[in-house]
């Protein structure tokens, strides 16, 4: 009994483990709508490569997504 209960526990450990990549569009969308229930007027949210990530100040990154492979980039626009 013992090992079949290890065995559900460790099956649920390892399905959450490979759920899948989460997409890049998906995480923009839900990251913009928390930008504008912030009231930001004017703003930037873009999907960059991870090299490309690197190039911009860390603050700037809000998200990560495929794996990793990529970033969403955030820029506050001044009016």
């Amino acid at each position: 009994m013992k090992r079949f209960a290890l065995a559900i526990i460790c099956g649920a450990l390892a399905t959450s483990a490979m759920a899948a990549p989460k997409d890049c569009e998906e995480l923009r969308k839900e990251i913009e709508i928390k930008i504008q229930a912030n009231a930001v007027p004017s703003y930037t949210l873009e999907i960059v490569s991870r090299e490309e990530a690197e190039k911009h100040d860390v603050a700037m990154v809000v998200g990560t997504c495929e794996n990793g492979t990529k970033a969403i980039v955030y820029q506050k626009n001044d009016n």
